[in-house]
C-alpha cells in the first residue's frame, strides 16, 4: 500500500525545457506531489550580445544557447501539466559564481569545470535557496543520479538498490520517493544508466542540500526517459540533449577565452626542442589536440605546460608516455557525508565525466591535501578538473586537481 501524500509535499523542478526535466515534473506530479515548474536564466543570446560587444568577440562564438525556445518548451509542458510555472533569472549570479569562475581559472593556467560550478552555486545553490523561500519542501531536477540511502540485500552492498520484484517496474513509485524525503542519512549514488550518470558533476553537494533534492529518473535508461515522456504527450520526448557549458551551449572555447584574457605568446616544445608558437598557456589544456597549430607525421597533444618559461609541452601521438601517469595532487576537498573518511583510503576514482572508475588509494598530505594513486595509468590528468570518488555506486566526494 503506498503511503499517503502530505500537503508539505510541495516541490519546485527545475525545468529546462528538455526531456529529463520535464519528465521529472509529469512523475512527480503523478505521486501527488504538488509540482511547480521553474526554468532558471542564467546565460542567454541577450548576454551573449552584452558580452559580444563589450569585447568584440564574433557573433558565432556561442551556439545552441536558445533560452527563448527552451523557455517556451517549458511552459508549454508546464501548461500540459496544469501546474505553476514561472522564469527565475540568475544571471547575475551565474556571471559572478560561474563564468568568472571560469575564466580567473583559465587565466592562471588550470581548466576548470563550470558545470560542477553551476550545480553548486546555482542549481543546488540559489535556486534551492529561493524555492525554498518561496515555500518548497524540496527541489527536482532531471539529473542521471539517485539520492539513497537504500536497503542492502547483503552486508556490503550499500549503494545498490534491493527492490521487491512488484516496484521494479513502478519507477517513481510515491511510496519510494517519499520514503527518500524522510531519511535523515543522504547518499549520492550513480545513475542506473552508464552512459548518463551525472554523479562526476554533483560530487560537491552538501548533505543539507541533498535532504531538499529529488532525482526522479535516476533509475531510468535514457531510452526509457523518451518512451515514457512520449507516452505522456509531451512534446520535447524527441528533442536533441543539450551539450557544451551549463546553460552557456557549444562554446568555441579558445574564441571565448581569447576576448577575455590577454595572450601571452611562448614557445612551443616537442622533445626538448621548439618547434612553433602558442598564444598563451591559458588557452590550452592538457590532453587538448585541436588547435596546437604544429605540423607532423602523427598528432601532437598537449602534455604540459612550463609556467616558469612560459613554454607548451607537447607529447608525439596519443601513445606518448608524458600524456600518462598514475599519480596527482587535489585540493578543495569536499566530502558528501560531511565528514572526512578515515584516511589512506582504498576506492574507485574518476578524473573526468564518463571515465570508467579505477583503483586509486587516497592518501591525505601534511598539507591537507590528497595525494591519489590511481592502479593503472590515467591519461591527461588535468589540473583544475575534479577527481571523484566512489565506493560502489556511492559516490562520497571529490576534489580538484592541483597537479
Amino acid at each position: 500500500m503506498k503511503k499517503p501524500l502530505k500537503k508539505e509535499n510541495k516541490v519546485f523542478v527545475g525545468m529546462s525545457g528538455g526531456v529529463d526535466s520535464s519528465l521529472s515534473a509529469a512523475l512527480l506530479q503523478e505521486q501527488g506531489f504538488d509540482v511547480t515548474g521553474v526554468y532558471m536564466r542564467n546565460w542567454s543570446d541577450d548576454d551573449h550580445r552584452h558580452y559580444a560587444a563589450a569585447s568584440a568577440v564574433a557573433s558565432n562564438e556561442v551556439s545552441g544557447c536558445h533560452w527563448e525556445e527552451d523557455v517556451e518548451d517549458a511552459r508549454k509542458v508546464a501548461a500540459k501539466l496544469h501546474i505553476p510555472f514561472y522564469v527565475w533569472n540568475f544571471t547575475k549570479e551565474y556571471k559572478e559564481r560561474v563564468v568568472d569562475y571560469m575564466i580567473e581559472g583559465y587565466k592562471n593556467g588550470i581548466t576548470p569545470n563550470p558545470d560542477i560550478m553551476c550545480n553548486k552555486e546555482i542549481k543546488f545553490g540559489i535556486f534551492l535557496e529561493k524555492a525554498l523561500e518561496a515555500g518548497a519542501d524540496f527541489v527536482a531536477t532531471g539529473h542521471y543520479v539517485r539520492r539513497g540511502p537504500v536497503i542492502a540485500s547483503e552486508p556490503g552492498e550499500r549503494g545498490n538498490l534491493a527492490l521487491h520484484p512488484s516496484e521494479k517496474e513502478e519507477i517513481a513509485s510515491s511510496h519510494r520517493l517519499l520514503a527518500m524525503t524522510k531519511n535523515t542519512e543522504n547518499l549520492l549514488l550513480k545513475g542506473i544508466d552508464p552512459n548518463k550518470d551525472q554523479s562526476y558533476f554533483l560530487h560537491r553537494i552538501t548533505q543539507e542540500q541533498l535532504s531538499k533534492s529529488l532525482f526522479p529518473i535516476g533509475e531510468l535508461e535514457k531510452s526509457k526517459t523518451r518512451e515514457m515522456a512520449k507516452e505522456r504527450g509531451l512534446h520535447v520526448w524527441d528533442k536533441k540533449d543539450s551539450q557544451g557549458i551549463c546553460f552557456i551551449g557549444k562554446v568555441k572555447i579558445q574564441s571565448f577565452l581569447t576576448k577575455r584574457i590577454k595572450e601571452n605568446p611562448g614557445d612551443i616544445i616537442l622533445k626538448e626542442e621548439v618547434v612553433g608558437k602558442h598564444k598563451g598557456l591559458s588557452f590550452y589544456t592538457i590532453g587538448q589536440r585541436e588547435g596546437i597549430e604544429v605540423a607532423g607525421p602523427v598528432p601532437y597533444y598537449v602534455a604540459g605546460k612550463d609556467f616558469k618559461n612560459n613554454r607548451l609541452i607537447l607529447a608525439k601521438g596519443n601513445m606518448d608516455e608524458s600524456l600518462y601517469g598514475k599519480e596527482l595532487i587535489a585540493i578543495d576537498t569536499h566530502w558528501i557525508s560531511g565528514t572526512e573518511p578515515t584516511l589512506p583510503m582504498e576506492c574507485d576514482g574518476m578524473i573526468r565525466y564518463r571515465q570508467k572508475p579505477e583503483k586509486c588509494l587516497v592518501t591525505q598530505q601534511k598539507d591537507e591535501s590528497l595525494k591519489v594513486v590511481f592502479s593503472s595509468d590515467q591519461r591527461a590528468i588535468t589540473p583544475g578538473q575534479s577527481v571523484v570518488f566512489y565506493n560502489e555506486d556511492e559516490c562520497l566526494g571529490g576534489a580538484i586537481i592541483k597537479e
